[in-house]
């Protein structure tokens, strides 16, 4: 049995027309790090609201250790929460501040400083323990909000965005600070961002959320590596499209597992398909990562069978690796957002001579591309 469980939860909130959270069912296993990842207004952090009881299911069922939690109130649940905003008190000390939720509680006053002490140490923070919140940086404020949300051992911990309004060096410390936190307590965290980098390195499994559902749910790699549709794979990650319709497959595709289409502009790819009875002339979207494309100035001198001709528009120098933005020749002005393809291109393999108007072909593996 697993630790959460949501059965057909709905929630729709008064004078909205859809579903904030349109029949969900998910499963959270005891110890998991789970991430709900989406767009803003896509229900991740109305489903965390209604774990934690902040809002109530207009329908459905939420279970925690298979007993119904929808009319229990937060306080009862045994979970730990940390907000986006801190929400530590200014008048309290660092102390004070994590020692709150056990003096709701009627924790003797002997243990208290036992367990705040100890809440301190996990987040490395025993010396400030006297200072105010308005004392400390950014950073050390959300460490003070994870030890009040840890020091009364909860079963479960949910975080609601905790570290979008930090910069992005202290961004990337503390999302090793809360990896190492969950590795060494064991606790089942339940995480919400729209920071795809966040979800990728943080999590067990990604719930990728649109619209009040889920889009897919999987670990990280298989998210990216193999999305369910087109809008995980351009959520997660940066990715390429292109409209095709089906084109006659041949031996040699499938004996590799890929079919073969045709763009707009008339070229035959190849490409995987998660459906390997795909018939007739329906519309299709061929998806290819940016990190997968080889650029050459011609067809010949490229290693792989697929190949898309285009203008180099602008070439980008990143650090670790070069950014190429080029427009497909072949996709007309009515499909401008499927016109424009970028390449990262690692700094030892940039082809030498590239200018900005020249023509160059973007090629790819068939395995490296899907077909939706």
């Amino acid at each position: 049995m697993a630790l959460i469980e949501f059965e057909h939860v709905y929630k729709r909130y008064p004078g909205s027309a859809n579903a904030a959270v349109d029949d969900l069912n998910l499963h959270i296993e005891t110890g998991e790090f789970l991430t709900l990842l989406g767009p803003s207004g896509s229900g991740k952090t109305s489903t965390l609201m209604l774990l934690a009881g902040f809002e109530a299911p207009s329908a459905g069922f939420i279970r925690l250790d298979g007993k119904s939690i929808e009319s229990l109130p937060p306080h009862l649940r045994n979970m730990g929460v940390v907000f986006q905003s801190y929400s530590l008190f200014p008048h309290m000390t660092v102390a004070e501040n994590v020692a709150f939720p056990l003096s709701v509680r009627k924790v003797p006053a002997t243990d208290i400083a036992t367990k705040v002490s100890a809440a301190l140490a996990k987040v490395h923070l025993e010396s400030f323990a006297q200072r105010k919140p308005n004392q400390l940086s950014g950073g050390q404020q959300q460490r003070v909000a994870l030890a009040r949300a840890l020091v009364f051992e909860p079963r479960v911990v949910l975080m609601d965005e905790p570290l979008s309004a930090l910069d992005k060096k202290l961004r990337e410390e503390m999302q090793l600070e809360i990896r190492r936190l969950h590795r060494e307590l064991g606790v089942t965290m339940v995480f919400v961002t729209h920071d795809q980098s966040e979800a990728m390195t943080l999590s067990d499994r990604v719930a990728v959320f649109n619209q009040g559902r889920i889009e897919q749910l999987a670990s990280p790699q298989v998210l990216y590596d193999s999305p369910a549709n087109p809008f995980v794979a351009s959520f997660l990650g940066d990715n390429n499209m292109v409209s095709a319709t089906l084109e006659a497959s041949e031996t040699p595709a499938k004996e590799k597992g890929t079919i073969k289409v045709r763009t707009t502009g008339g070229q035959s790819l190849y490409a995987r398909s998660r459906n390997s009875g795909l018939t007739g002339s329906a519309p299709l979207t061929l998806c290819v990562r940016p990190e997968f494309l080889q650029v050459a100035a011609d067809r010949a001198s490229l290693t792989t069978h697929n190949c898309l001709n285009g203008t180099l528009l602008d070439l980008i120098h990143q650090g670790d690796h070069w950014r190429l933005v080029a427009r497909l020749n072949d996709v007309g002005k009515e499909d401008a957002t499927e016109a424009q393809w970028f390449a990262k291109i690692n700094p030892g393999a940039l082809p030498q001579g590239l200018v900005v108007g020249q023509n160059l072909c973007l090629g790819f593996r068939p395995e490296d591309a899907w077909i939706f």
